[in-house]
């Protein structure tokens, strides 16, 4: 027996009533809303396996599914407007949520587990022209360039060359399991994405060790780290000059298990962004995205990170292989 529609619809609902019920959540969400935050996940979790993406066209199909309404226990159909509006704002729900997700998932099983983190960023292309870095530094548009993204950056990727966009900064298990992320524009860097997340990993998570390639190497966070028993994990390639970094590099060689670790990290994250891509139907090398600005990028790779973590709870629950993806797309579609 698989997980309908239905079921991944309770699923998130029973989720999100856990989330809601946190000393934490209770403060930020604030007051209720007509249409709850649960529901709009829903909602635009849905629009976007369907990949309708305007909010104009979201309202339409509403008005031509009746049956949606009480799925999302609405009395009826939000303005476009209203649609707009709570799409920009609930990356922050989907964010906290999703970091919910990832601590209070341990149980489920091995996969789960946050003993041993993994870091990475992965690019995802903006949608419509590129926006050139000599035009784009003196804030020069030219006259024939239309649908330009002005928010996303450029950042150069080791498997995809140069691209203009945004990057999902993805914290997970040994087993791909998402458990924290920060989404930003591309040239964002590594470093200031894992300072973002520094306190909950050092103070809530308490890994074991956390690792990633050698963006992540830095002398003091990895002393400041070994202080509060995590150990983070690095090539440390361009590390090499004084007896601490001899120290280190020493440490990452000859610990069995710290090897392990090392050897397993491109095959525990790597795969993960191409789910995530999948899930949100991106199309070619770049995994162009299908939304611009800012606000609209984070709820839609927000959006894509959170399919995943629900996909990957629901094939605990039901044993299925714990990566797929097929039945979430096959519900939602």
């Amino acid at each position: 027996m698989k997980p309908t529609f239905n079921d991944y619809v309770a699923l998130i609902y029973n989720r999100f009533d856990a989330f809601v019920q946190s000393s934490d959540a209770s403060i930020k969400l604030g007051h209720p809303y007509v249409y709850q935050q649960q529901e709009m996940i829903v909602f635009f979790m849905w629009m976007q396996f369907k990949k309708i993406y305007e909010f104009k066209t979201q309202w339409h199909w509403l008005t031509q599914h009746s049956e949606a309404l009480s799925v999302l226990n609405w009395d009826r159909v939000p303005h476009r407007t209203t649609l707009s509006r709570r799409y920009k704002s609930l990356s922050v729900v989907i964010q906290d949520f999703s970091a919910f997700l990832g601590r209070a998932s341990e149980p489920l099983g091995e996969e789960t587990k946050t003993k041993h983190l993994n870091e990475d960023q992965s690019l995802f292309k903006a949608e419509g022209s590129v926006w050139h870095q000599s035009d784009r530094q003196q804030g020069r548009i030219p006259e024939k360039l239309r649908h330009l993204d002005t928010d996303a950056t450029w950042k150069k990727s080791g498997y995809h060359g140069w691209v203009y966009g945004y990057g999902i900064h993805l914290t997970t298990t040994q087993a791909g399991f998402p458990v924290l992320m920060e989404v930003e524009t591309a040239s964002f860097s590594e470093k200031d994405a894992i300072e973002r997340k520094e306190d909950i990993i050092l103070h809530h998570i308490k890994p074991d060790t956390l690792c990633g390639d050698d963006a992540y190497t830095q002398a003091m966070r990895i002393r400041k780290w070994a202080k509060q028993d995590v150990v983070l994990v690095t090539p440390a390639l361009r590390w090499r000059k004084g007896k601490y970094a001899q120290a280190y590099r020493q440490f990452i060689k000859t610990q069995a298990d710290i090897v392990t670790i090392l050897k397993k990290r491109k095959t525990a994250i790597e795969p993960i962004f191409d789910l995530i891509a999948q899930l949100l139907g991106t199309n070619g090398k770049q995994k162009q995205l299908f939304r611009q600005g800012i606000e609209n990028v984070r709820t839609h790779l927000g959006l894509g990170v959170l399919s995943l973590q629900i996909a990957m709870i629901a094939n605990q629950i039901w044993a299925m292989p714990f990566r797929t993806i097929s039945h979430i797309k096959g519900a939602f579609a």
